[in-house]
């Protein structure tokens, strides 16, 4: 992630910006109980992917593939506490969500699908 993403992304988190530049990242907000569909851990398993490198992205603010528009509602959501969501593209045809809820009581990995 670019410091430039990152600074849309957390327009108020300095520390951040300079964290990323030491290669190291802060969680954003807390994550709560890490949830996963059956769904998402197929998906997963099938092309050998870790759970763990997409819940890192998102819980510092690497919202993979969304557009402009829901990074600023995920911008708005960590100043505010609204739901954070994010969004990887594993295949052209298959992507991983991540949720974090409003109130930070879980985080859950899952297909659009199964929404």
């Amino acid at each position: 992630m670019t410091e430039t993403s990152q600074a849309a992304a957390c327009p108020n988190d300095s520390s951040s910006a300079s964290s990323q530049k030491a290669g190291v990242s802060l969680p954003l907000f807390p994550l709560g109980q890490v949830l996963a569909t059956p769904g998402a851990l197929e998906l997963l398993q099938t092309y050998q992917l870790s759970p763990l490198s997409f819940i890192q992205r998102h819980v510092v603010g690497d919202w993979g593939d969304i557009c402009a528009e829901d990074r600023q509602v995920n911008a708005d959501a960590l100043q505010y506490g609204s739901r954070l969501m994010s969004a990887y593209a594993i295949t052209p045809t298959e992507t991983l969500w991540i949720i974090t809820e409003a109130d930070r009581s879980c985080t859950t990995l899952l297909l659009p699908q199964e929404y």
